[in-house]
């Protein structure tokens, strides 16, 4: 697995959970249709064997806006692998479907440069536990920073007044990482899943909620410069507090030490 080198101005989303059926697929393609439908002209690299994403961008309609995909799951001996993966140098937004059951040196790779990082959870006991297993090796693996706020969950397929959505929303709340959306589960999204389309591009009526948490994850995910920003900050005022000219200067400041 290998990756071009990112330009500053491109923001990069992974949407990453090992286990299956979690609705990576899902988010992502949505994510991406909302970026299309803002003029954003978007890439989708879908790394999944399954290629649920590049299947989606096969059904998809030709007078919709375009969403640029890449067929990373696949290898070519035609081609290396770097060209495969190429991103144009025009995008601006890169959405990455990532696969299940990914290696460590795999999710260091995948997380790369990464901007923002998406962990779906579905509300089982099952998935709340796979969940926090990818996000401790996000944290202790891939060693994301938690300064750097690129990290966060998007509950899935929830229904509110379950005792599973209760369960999921206390695990979550318990991780100190921010809930940027919770999705319902509604065939809205199984019919854009079939049809090459986003919520955004249905009858407005109809998927109005759904609508409402894409737009509340895409603002989140539009804030990754002002986080980035404000992890330097963070990076340089402790590196202030601890450096030895730092210390030499307090020092000065107080007037020279006492022995007796």
């Amino acid at each position: 697995m290998q990756f071009l080198s990112r330009k500053e101005t491109r923001n990069k989303i992974v949407i990453l959970n090992p286990k299956g059926g979690c609705g990576k697929s899902t988010i992502a393609t949505n994510i991406a249709a909302c970026y299309a439908s803002r003029g954003m002209s978007p890439a989708l690299m879908d790394f999944d064997r399954q290629a649920s994403s590049i299947a989606w961008l096969q059904r998809r309609p030709t007078d919709l806006p375009q969403i640029h995909g890449i067929d990373a799951h696949k290898k070519s001996m035609q081609a290396t692998r770097s060209w495969q993966l190429r991103v144009p140098s025009d995008v601006r937004t890169l959405i990455v479907d990532s696969p299940a059951s990914v290696t460590h040196d795999d999710l260091r790779e995948l997380t790369r440069d990464s901007s923002s990082i998406l962990v779906p959870v579905l509300p089982s006991p099952m998935d709340i536990h796979a969940a926090s297993r990818c996000i401790a090796d996000l944290l202790l693996v891939a060693k994301v920073n938690r300064n750097e706020r690129k990290l966060a969950v998007v509950a899935n397929r929830t229904r509110k007044n379950t005792k599973s959505f209760a369960q999921l929303m206390r695990f979550l709340d318990s991780l100190g990482i921010p809930i940027v959306a919770v999705l319902r589960d509604t065939q809205n999204f199984v019919y854009s899943a079939e049809h090459g389309i986003g919520v955004h591009e249905m009858q407005p009526s109809r998927v109005r909620p759904d609508v409402k948490q894409i737009d509340t994850l895409v603002d989140w995910l539009d804030r990754w410069e002002d986080r980035r920003k404000r992890a330097i900050e963070i990076s340089n005022i402790s590196r202030q507090r601890v450096s030895p000219s730092a210390i030499l200067q307090k020092n000065s400041a107080s007037g020279p030490t006492s022995l007796y």
